[in-house]
């Protein structure tokens, strides 16, 4: 069996804090099959429900909770974040892209296949987050609803310590020129996130450091970036568009989470 520590990927300044554990969960120590090997947890793929359950099981084990406390949502690439005080039914997930919860127990958990998945910590306040962070919803302002309801619990933004786990990378993430002037146009300024291939002449969008400049403008106080690309790591990250250039009918879908002890 693979070990935990093949399984997920740890940010060190979120493992420093007592009182909270995470995990940025790989693809790898699962039981699903073909495209979805081995750790899909995400029910929304075509996954046998029963081999996403077990994935997730074996999830909420390392984290210390039983399963039905390893909670997820249906994401809309949205900025909507839900204050979490207890455990939802799995076939009722709520619609948003971020949770925050100070209720012990309670792991809060999201789906990535090239998004961005941030987890949150203020350990004096007792408080986590956990975000689903596209291009679209990092535009909206999924960072800052998060962190906006973090201090709703008693959590200090500059307190707030942010990992960004595995992503897909500036140099992976090709964009069209359309997509180029939407983003300057609800985001002017933001040339610097944008870089022109010098093969292919096209543009290339760098989703990770977006994502932090959004939680520097948001007043966190520690942000790191664990700089894993998930288009580039086929055997250790699920990508959608990895998928997309395959032809595949789907993707399996990794998960980040976080709880308080």
């Amino acid at each position: 069996m693979v070990t935990p520590d093949k399984m997920m990927v740890c940010g060190s300044s979120l493992a420093a804090i007592d009182g909270v554990r995470h995990g940025f969960f790989t693809r790898q120590g699962g039981v699903s099959s073909g495209v979805y090997a081995s750790l899909n947890c995400g029910p929304g793929s075509r996954d046998d429900a029963a081999n996403v359950a077990e994935n997730r099981a074996r999830v909420a084990e390392i984290l210390g909770v039983k399963p039905d406390r390893l909670l997820s949502l249906s994401q809309q690439h949205s900025a909507e974040a839900l204050t979490v005080k207890k455990p939802w039914d799995a076939a009722k997930q709520p619609q948003a892209d971020a949770m925050v919860t100070a209720t012990p127990g309670l792991a809060l958990g999201v789906l990535t296949a090239d998004c961005a998945p941030v987890l949150f910590a203020d350990g004096e306040a007792g408080v986590i987050g956990a975000a689903h962070a596209g291009w679209r919803g990092a535009l909206s302002g999924i960072i800052e609803a998060t962190v906006e309801a973090m201090e709703k619990l008693g959590a200090k933004p500059e307190r707030i310590t942010a990992v960004i786990g595995p992503a897909i990378s500036q140099k992976a993430y090709e964009v069209g020129s359309d997509y180029v002037e939407r983003f300057l146009a609800e985001e002017p300024g933001s040339e610097a996130f944008f870089i022109t291939d010098e093969g292919s002449g096209e543009p290339h969008f760098d989703l990770p450091g977006y994502v932090a400049e959004r939680l520097a403008r948001a007043g966190v106080g520690s942000i790191a970036d664990l700089g894993l690309c998930t288009y580039c790591e086929e055997t250790r990250l699920f990508s959608y568009r990895r998928s997309q250039h395959h032809g595949e009918e789907d993707y399996g879908r990794q998960i980040s989470a976080i709880v308080v002890a």
